[in-house]
């Protein structure tokens, strides 16, 4: 071929196209990819099955026993033992609806997430839902920085709850408790300001949310705890009228005091003690503290039954 600008022949040569590495088959990657999708369907799986285990344990060990005691006959006591058991998911559905939108079929993530907090491994709940938020990627955007936020803020908002009943309670408690245990009181407030003040300094880089929705999931949590506290007190006046509800109020707010402190080897023991001291009647109260227990068990009992009878069913059709 010749140039005309030049007058030189050139010879045309054929270019081979560029060697392109051929690609991996597509069904080599499904197997990687089915897992990725996999992991929080396992996860929750995993989850169910200790919770079942974990609910037989305590079944048949002093659940059984705490129910054949005597129950309560006033109709208030349980109304007030049904509305606590429900109102922590309750307050978290307030939460993550604002939050996320969550639709109300959440309440049952919400209630295992419960469950697994209280009979597995606490904090397992957290892990339960995130993996049931990360199924519904659609709904959620990035679940786990609002799951860890909030878990943060409530057991914030219980200890700030707690430090402050300390404050109430130090001049009572200062005559009714035995040296050792005041001293220990007194450590275990000073850790529980010492967990949550990192938090609160470096608040930027913990937190994902913004302010003001961090410090409204704060008064949401803080709302929660006070109504839990005075739905027990109520509960246990129907069960014991001759006890005045401002008593029942002081233990109610005592057993969460007690309940937050991270060096008292045996709580259960330490409030039965404090609540005897005030009130008396240590049988009595003993065994009204177990039954009250043992509801919580027998509900924890019924939902998960209701709920593998509401995922069959869900797979039936």
């Amino acid at each position: 071929m010749k140039n005309p600008d030049i007058g030189v022949t050139v010879h045309a040569r054929a270019v081979e196209p560029p060697v392109v590495p051929p690609l991996p088959e597509i069904e080599a990657l499904e197997p990687i990819q089915k897992i990725r999708r996999r992991w929080p369907a396992v996860l929750g799986a995993m989850l169910s099955v200790a919770m079942v285990i974990g609910l037989g344990i305590e079944l048949f060990g002093e659940g059984l026993v705490a129910l054949r005691q005597s129950a309560p006959v006033h109709p208030g006591f349980y109304i007030a033992v049904l509305l606590l058991y429900f109102s922590p998911p309750t307050f978290d559905f307030i939460i993550f609806r604002r939050l996320w939108g969550i639709p109300f079929e959440g309440m049952i993530a919400l209630h295992k997430k419960r469950i697994a907090n209280e009979v597995v491994i606490g904090y397992s709940g957290e892990a339960y839902f995130y993996a049931w938020a990360r199924e519904r990627m659609k709904m959620v955007a990035a679940p786990f920085g609002a799951v860890k936020d909030v878990s943060i803020l409530s057991a914030i908002a219980g200890n700030g709850i707690t430090l402050a009943m300390i404050a109430v309670a130090m001049p009572f408690a200062s005559g009714l408790l035995a040296p050792d245990q005041f001293e220990t009181l007194l450590w275990s407030t000073i850790v529980i300001i010492g967990i949550s003040l990192p938090f609160l300094l470096f608040s930027k880089r913990v937190f994902s949310l913004e302010r003001p929705t961090l410090w409204w999931v704060f008064g949401v949590h803080s709302l929660r705890l006070l109504a839990g506290s005075t739905l027990i007190a109520l509960a246990w006046h129907f069960a014991m009228p001759h006890v005045s509800i401002g008593m029942w109020l002081f233990l109610a707010a005592g057993r969460l005091l007690v309940s937050r402190l991270p060096l008292v080897p045996n709580k259960d023991l330490l409030f039965a003690n404090f609540a005897i001291i005030l009130i008396g009647q240590g049988e009595a109260l003993s065994d009204l503290v177990a039954f009250t227990a043992a509801i919580a068990l027998l509900l924890h009992i019924v939902l998960i039954a209701g709920f593998g009878i509401h995922a069959l069913t869900r797979k039936a059709r």
